[in-house]
């Protein structure tokens, strides 16, 4: 079957349809199990823009880009000032005639879907404010090795209704999660995002529950998933969300709530002795850095499906359209708000 990713932007989960997604993450799992990938990318440069600081987004795709072939080339803000220096359209059309595609780790996700607008190359999401699509990727094929399933698997995610958040939100509805967030009042996902989740579930599906009562959240939770209660861009509010998050912290107490079985995620990086206690990011419960690897599984299939021809395999001839005038400017598929 055609990857139907092929040649386009990922920009949110949302962005797909459940059998692409479901057929993604096969392929993350295949990959992972040691079937090789070809070499899709080979004689490509994919350009990497990072306005926020990485650690895991930076490595796992240039490691992921090198594996299928490709060179990458990472540009931070103190080299571009996207906004600033030049605008996001500008910045857009002369990476188009560089490159074969874009990973945006970027503030703003106005600005993403600028750069997708303005680019005929595949843009990919790597996180903005709004949305953090390839995190949540890798955090389902989590799911499924340690659950055995995704639909009808039970998430609790505790914490701030974030880009974290939103794109749970998404997968949920995509793929049939029964999610549950549980987060102090004021801090709710946004509702424009619930609403999307909905849209994207299919008849029957499990509602996403979103609640201040950690009881309810985890009571009969597969996984109890947490992130930071101040994210990069909110250091003015963190003594106000300290208070706010205090009782939501992810520790002994609150696991000994969920059921046996339970298994604990964070997205890192982690701010022990906040959200969560050391004792259980490091216990025998937890699968954080099984987690963090498989961003690198789920983004080289994710390059794959993008750049090669069939279900991950390069098909002979492929290649994305040139640059044509001023960039060749398209319509980029609707984001998170």
């Amino acid at each position: 079957m055609e990857s139907r990713l092929q040649g386009r932007d990922f920009l949110s989960i949302a962005d797909l349809d459940a059998a692409t997604c479901e057929s993604l993450l096969a392929l993350a799992a295949r990959q992972k199990r040691g079937e090789d990938p070809g070499r899709p990318l080979h004689g490509r440069t994919v350009a990497m823009i990072f306005l926020r600081p990485s650690n895991r987004t930076r490595v796992s795709f240039e490691v992921a880009i090198h594996r299928l072939g490709g060179h990458p080339v990472a540009l931070f803000d103190r080299e571009i000032e996207m906004g600033r220096r030049e605008s996001v359209a500008d910045v857009a059309r002369i990476l188009d005639r560089f490159v074969d595609g874009l990973v945006a780790r970027i503030p703003s996700h106005r600005d993403l879907l600028g750069l997708a607008e303005h680019m005929r190359a595949p843009v990919i999401n790597a996180m903005t404010d709004a949305s953090h699509p390839c995190q949540v990727l890798a955090d389902c094929l989590t799911l499924e090795e340690v659950t055995g399933r995704i639909a009808g698997a039970r998430v609790a995610f505790i914490g701030d209704g974030n880009n974290v958040c939103h794109s749970w939100i998404e997968a949920a509805g995509l793929l049939g999660i029964a999610l549950t967030v549980v987060t102090p009042r004021g801090y709710e996902p946004h509702p424009q995002v619930v609403d999307r989740g909905a849209r994207l579930a299919p008849k029957g599906a499990p509602p996403v529950r979103v609640t201040d009562d950690l009881r309810l959240g985890v009571a009969d939770a597969d996984v109890v998933y947490t992130d930071v209660w101040t994210s990069m861009g909110q250091e003015g509010e963190h003594e106000r969300r300290r208070e706010d998050f205090g009782p939501y912290q992810v520790n002994a107490e609150l696991l000994a709530q969920a059921p046996a079985h339970a298994r604990v995620m964070h997205c890192l990086p982690a701010h022990r002795g906040e959200e969560i206690t050391d004792e259980v990011l490091d216990g025998p419960r937890s699968v954080v850095f099984a987690q963090a690897e498989n961003r690198l599984w789920v983004q080289q299939a994710l390059l794959c499906a993008i750049f090669a021809g069939r279900d991950g395999r390069v098909q002979a001839g492929a290649g994305l359209p040139a640059p044509e005038g001023d960039g060749g400017a398209r319509r980029a598929a609707p984001g998170p708000p």
